[in-house]
């Protein structure tokens, strides 16, 4: 890790500070929108939901303007933007406002992802550029624990929810701080005359990146169920002594709060372990502990003793999942894609995102909505799934090669 560039390590430290200021606001938005604002859940989940579609554009312009004029200006971009949509959730007072906050937000988000995974391919190679992914998802994981916790004491000591969106905005201007004068622009000649639509046309003719986007949506499909559909589950669904379902919202915040401890421990950790494998190879590992963590999860909704232990190793087991997919999913598609076309690759890897949390939480919400027998068996469905994306990654494994990308 000593021998990555000094660049990663400001742009790590960038990230931390943003995500403090995103972990104020991710969990106390909704419940200051609904119970402060007076909006209904109903109307705040669309808003929030609108935020994809803003986001998918800005994946498309970033993605292909990351490669014509720079890695850097896109990233500085998705910063200002960032930090107009917190100054307009500060000033939200009815329903169309937090519609635009939502939709600058998402746009901002789609602008800044592409950008900031090409910074990270270009600057690395080989086994480091595995470790760069890993060191600045764990980067967001520190800055988003810092931030939840902080804007829980912030809110329970003064209840001044508005000043965690003006916090947000200003760790959104600390970034772009950081980025102005600790990152230099890693694009090698520009190329300023490229049609908008010509990187995509070109990469998407490439059969092993249309084979690692199925695998990619199906296993974003399944850590969006971590974070929408499994808080709803455990909160009524899981049968108690007195006849009663579902843990109580204390506790359930306790699972999460563990769950996100967990990822930022393992993820150096687990990235050691797996460092000597493919990525393919990698990512099956992944799909291993989302098969032990769904069943736990069914284990502790069909049973009336040890739930919390075994709802505790179905979160863990999630985290180990996640921690082994993230950074390997983000170095090989940075080996996938050309030099001049890493912004157009890493936003299709950015929009594999996007469709797989807009698949997610409606097919989690569909099943909670049906009999407590379906909804017990939909984590063993999801379990289910797995052997087709093992099945997949071994094709993507023949595509590539069985090459160990420690060497490549």
């Amino acid at each position: 890790m000593s021998k990555l560039p000094r660049q990663i390590w400001i742009l790590a430290l960038g990230r931390l500070l943003s995500e403090i200021g995103s972990g104020f606001t991710l969990f106390y938005a909704p419940i200051f929108f609904v119970q402060q604002v007076g909006l209904s859940a109903t109307s705040v989940g669309l808003a929030l939901g609108s935020a994809s579609i803003s986001g998918i554009a800005g994946r498309l312009i970033s993605g292909t303007y990351a490669d014509r004029w720079g890695r850097k200006p896109m990233l500085l971009l998705s910063t200002v933007v960032l930090a107009i949509a917190c100054l307009l959730f500060a000033v939200t007072n009815d329903f169309p406002t937090l519609i635009v906050g939502c939709l600058v937000q998402g746009f901002g988000l789609g602008l800044y992802w592409p950008a900031n995974e090409a910074i990270v391919a270009d600057l690395t190679t080989g086994e480091a550029r595995r470790f760069a992914y890993a060191i600045t998802r764990l980067a967001d994981n520190v800055g988003m624990g810092l931030g939840i916790i902080a804007g829980g004491l912030l809110i329970s000591s003064t209840g001044a929810y508005r000043s965690l969106f003006i916090i947000d905005g200003i760790s959104f201007c600390c970034f772009l701080l950081t980025i102005a004068f600790g990152i230099q622009e890693t694009l090698q000649s520009p190329k300023r005359s490229v049609k908008f639509f010509s990187g995509y046309t070109t990469a998407l003719r490439d059969r092993r990146l249309l084979v690692y986007v199925m695998v990619n949506i199906i296993l974003t499909i399944y850590i969006s169920q971590t974070q929408t559909t499994l808080p709803l589950y455990f909160s009524g669904f899981i049968p108690q002594l007195d006849g009663a379902r579902g843990f109580n919202p204390q506790l359930i915040s306790t699972l999460f709060t563990g769950h996100l401890l967990m990822t930022i421990a393992f993820q150096l950790p687990v990235l050691k372990l797996l460092q000597r494998l493919s990525h393919a190879r990698s990512l099956v590992i992944s799909g291993g502990f989302w098969v032990l963590g769904f069943i736990c999860i069914t284990i502790t909704g069909t049973t009336n003793i040890y739930q919390l232990i075994w709802a505790s190793l179905g979160l863990g087991l999630f985290a180990l999942a996640i921690v082994a997919y993230t950074p390997t999913a983000s170095a090989l598609i940075a080996d996938l894609a050309p030099s001049s076309l890493r912004g157009v690759y890493t936003s299709i890897n950015s929009l594999c995102w996007a469709v797989g949390y807009a698949i997610g939480p409606p097919l989690g919400g569909w099943a909670l909505d049906r009999s407590t027998q379906f909804a017990h068996n939909f984590w063993l469905g999801l379990a289910a799934t797995v052997p087709i994306v093992w099945a997949i990654l071994w094709w993507l494994e023949k595509l590539i090669g069985a090459k160990d990308y420690k060497n490549s």
